[in-house]
């Protein structure tokens, strides 16, 4: 009968030591079971530094290089070996270091080959032929180490000597016990119970837990499909710690519940396994409860603890549960040092004047992907900061038993039926306690440099150094306060150039034509109104406003440009608005409808006059009037020559067109400006209602968008509602109508249409699909490319404009505006939210033509 091949096991994460003489066959062992890029090799870090692997003078330097390429795999969570002999102590303890500096374990792989196969394996090698005195030295350093290779710190230790064993043997890749990263839940997640049991049991049953059976053994049905996560601390303090263990002990038998160790656990388990510890802080009540409990009870508890670990990774990485939380670098590692995070936190070393340890404001530095939920500190309430949230609302000290329900991000609380245990710090804080940051400070670090944001519909969106530079000049010195600065809507991309010979540069056909090639069947077409892209952000009043912006300026709302500057730099003027808009939303229903005390909307506000002073001063109407300066001055020369009987009929007809041209030019840039003396003279056209409280509305069509805010152009005259056509794609007869209606809409001096897929985010055959596309007509055209863009010669010349750029950007914008708004719909820090406003900005000084 064949015996089975050997086998072993190594943690996913984990550093590999190779441990074996020269010969022993350890390049071929690695190659056969790790990849090319997780192996570091001693011989190629020579080679690297020195262009010979066998160049023994250049040992340091390679290993100086093995040392830091190790460090940086290692630090971004990936498993690494290293190929050397790795026979020396001295030379493991500083790889074993470099594993822990990491928080990472470090397995030893031996291999013991018998000395005759190493010294033929040796002498086999045209390469290189070590002197079989130098393979003797390693065998006696090898040798003098082996005995003691497991008390170095080594997680495991696999000694390997058989040569056919070797050869035979398969190694399986365990996740760490903490990666649950396959585990997608949902969850309710639940604060420190602290012995509470009534209150457990209250809250359970209001998540919907259906329990059953007696305390002493409870039968748990949870809501189909959920499952409890309990952030540790169970015991001490309360009144009746070991029910509360005995409930969350079935649980996690049954399946219908994790947990995680707190502190107080660890601390019960040492007193359980005889250990010298104080009976304090609330361990005192849980050892007498304990005490009256029968026999056998406490053996359960002391295994259920032992079998409890610091923290858990779920659902893909975007989960972190911990009893005090956890920095990023510590998320699915192992070591002493990420599991004393787990239980206590952080500390400065400082006591406060209670006589406690102040702990290190660790979340209010978070910037990790992962949202990290946590207890260990109570405070009154839950509230996030920086994809964090703390939901230890010190039930047993008389606050609130919290649960928060995941992927929902629900919160719900039941209050404590009295103060079980007085604590020594208040739960309420002071103001101004040490260690504390304001949560809505920014950072430089958080938008300078070169950086990557990874978003939900694109998967990077990569900001140059450059432009961040010159975005922060721009957010530092003219933007609205950055609490109110949830987004900044993306550019647009314009319309395919329409064919050589088209009278048009732009015109619908192209457009059509490229979104049903990539499969998009219906689309909706609005009327471009020339005016000044703005968002509108409006509370149903300013308390409401204060509350969840954060801010105390008195405002009830802001209106900002595009770059996120303040729309009028008369606050009273804005105000003005924003409670006419406010009132108006309200007027229509939106706010109870959509249960939110606040909106935000993308608008276009006209007249296009109110932002185009300076422009229209130094350029529109400085142009014009050259133009018509110089015309007449041409004019009178030809009239001059004419009148000496010379032929300029062709050339007075020329003339005559760019007179015509320059007219146009005039009426176009006139047609949207006018005077304002009042609010009654402005008009804002809402045409997105991008977010409110729990919701960002990419996931409603553009019809709902339209019909939506035409309700309030119903109620208030300074909104007006934007016409919009819906056009099936494949019917060439609704085509036809809607290229009719962009016609009428541009001979009568409308800037054009904007078409966009009737969905928000469509991915088509080639990718995401451009969000909205721009149309615009010959005379507004005349606007941007000047007077005589339209003779037929420089329309040609305008035709071979390059799209890909402004195009490109379009997407990225777009991406980032709305991950912006989505982080700051669900609680996200500040810094998160303004990580994708600030790229949004960032992106716009890439250089791309101006007029697209």
């Amino acid at each position: 009968m064949n015996e089975p091949a050997p086998h072993l096991e190594i943690p996913d994460l984990c550093l590999v030591l190779l441990v074996g003489i020269s010969g022993a066959g350890k390049s071929t062992f690695a190659r056969r079971h790790f990849k090319e890029t997780e192996i570091l090799s001693s011989d190629t870090a020579r080679a690297l530094v020195a262009d010979d692997e066998n160049d023994m003078t250049a040992t340091s330097d390679a290993f100086a290089l093995v040392h830091f390429l190790a460090g940086k795999r290692l630090a971004r969570g990936r498993l690494t070996v290293i190929d050397a002999t790795n026979v020396r102590a001295e030379d493991r303890q500083s790889l074993i270091r470099l594993a822990k500096d990491h928080e990472c374990l470090a397995v030893a792989i031996v291999l013991d080959v018998p000395m005759n196969l190493a010294l033929a394996r040796n002498q086999s090698r045209a390469d290189r032929n070590l002197p079989p005195r130098v393979l003797q030295q390693q065998r006696a350093q090898l040798r003098a180490g082996i005995r003691t290779i497991r008390k170095e710190g080594f997680s495991r230790v696999h000694a390997l000597s058989d040569p056919a064993a070797i050869d035979a043997l398969t190694i399986t890749r365990r996740p760490l016990w903490n990666d649950r990263r396959d585990d997608h839940g949902p969850f309710d997640i639940i604060g420190d119970v602290h012995g509470c049991y009534d209150e457990l049991r209250e809250l359970l049953t209001t998540l919907g837990y259906a329990i059953e059976g007696t305390r002493e053994a409870p039968l748990v049905t949870p809501p189909a499909g959920r499952r409890a996560l309990f952030l540790g601390d169970l015991v001490d303090r309360g009144p009746d710690a070991p029910g509360v263990l005995r409930l969350a002990m079935a649980m996690v038998r049954a399946g219908t519940a994790l947990c995680v160790c707190g502190n107080h656990e660890a601390k019960l388990q040492k007193r359980l396994e005889g250990r010298d510890v104080a009976l304090k802080h609330g361990l005192a009540e849980t050892w007498a409860q304990m005490g009256r409990e029968p026999e056998g009870f406490a053996a359960e508890v002391r295994e259920f603890i032992d079998g409890l670990i610091s923290h858990y990774v779920l659902d893909e990485g975007r989960l972190v549960v911990a009893h005090a939380g956890l920095r990023e670098a510590y998320q699915g590692r192992a070591s002493g040092r990420v599991r004393a995070f787990c239980l206590y936190g952080e500390t400065n070393g400082e006591v406060d004047e209670y006589g406690l340890p102040v702990r290190h404001a660790w979340a209010e530095d978070y910037r990790g992907k992962a949202m990290v939920v946590y207890g260990h500190t109570p405070t009154p309430d839950p509230e996030w900061t920086n994809n964090t949230i703390c939901i230890d609302q010190g039930c047993v000290f008389g606050g609130k038993l919290t649960a928060l329900r995941y992927p929902e991000r629900e919160l719900c609380s039941v209050p404590a039926r009295q103060t079980y245990y007085e604590p020594v710090r208040p739960l309420v804080p002071r103001e101004g306690a040490p260690g504390a940051r304001p949560a809505d400070v920014l950072d430089l670090r958080d938008v300078t440099g070169k950086r990557a944001i990874t978003t939900r519909i694109l998967p990077t969106v990569r900001i140059r150094e450059e432009n961040a530079a010159a975005a922060l000049e721009v957010m530092s010195r003219f933007a609205v306060d950055p609490r109110w600065l949830v987004y900044l809507p993306p550019t647009m991309s314009p319309a395919a150039t329409a064919p050589a010979g088209d009278r048009h540069l732009e015109r619908p056909h192209e457009i059509f034509a490229e979104l049903a090639e990539l499969g998009v069947r219906e689309v909706v077409c609005e009327e471009k109104h020339m005016g000044s892209r703005a968002v509108v952000i409006v509370g149903r009043d300013v308390a409401a406003a204060e509350r969840r912006f954060r801010v105390s300026d008195g405002k009830q709302g802001v209106i900002y440009t595009r770059t996120g500057r303040p729309f009028f730099a008369d606050d009273a003027r804005e105000q003005a608005l924003v409670a006419r808009i406010a009132a108006a939303c309200d007027h229509a229903g939106l706010f109870a409808e959509l249960g939110s005390e606040w909106l935000c909307l993308d608008v276009e506000l006209m007249p296009w006059s109110l932002k185009a002073q300076a422009l229209l001063r130094e350029q529109y109407a400085a142009v014009g009037a050259a133009a018509s300066v110089s015309l007449a001055a041409a004019n009178a020369a030809l009239a001059q020559a004419a009148a000496r009987g010379i032929d300029v009929g062709a050339l007075a007809s020329r003339f005559g067109d760019r007179a015509a041209r320059v007219a146009g030019y005039q009426a176009a840039w006139r047609r949207y400006c006018w005077e304002t003396p009042d609010l009654e003279a402005l008009r804002v056209a809402p045409f997105h209602l991008l977010a409110s409280e729990g919701q960002v509305h990419s996931d409603r069509g553009h019809v709902w968008h339209m019909d939506t805010l035409a309700r309030l152009a119903a109620v208030e005259p300074i909104l007006v509602a934007t016409p919009y056509r819906v056009v099936d794609l494949a019917d060439e007869g609704a085509r036809a109508a809607a290229i009719a209606w962009w016609e009428a809409l541009t001979e009568a001096g409308g800037e054009g249409m904007v078409v966009k897929p009737s969905e928000w985010i469509v991915k088509g055959k080639k990718g995401l699909v451009q969000p909205a596309i721009k149309c615009r007509g010959p005379e507004y055209l005349r606007i941007i490319y000047g007077p005589e863009y339209d003779a037929p010669e420089n329309l040609e010349r305008l035709r071979p404009r390059g799209l890909g750029g402004k195009r490109s950007l379009a997407l990225r914008e777009f991406a980032l505006g709305l991950e912006g708004l989505h982080r700051f719909v669900d609680g996200d820090g500040l810094y998160r939210v303004h990580e994708c406003v600030f790229g949004v900005l960032a992106l716009e000084s890439e250089p791309v033509d101006p007029r697209l």
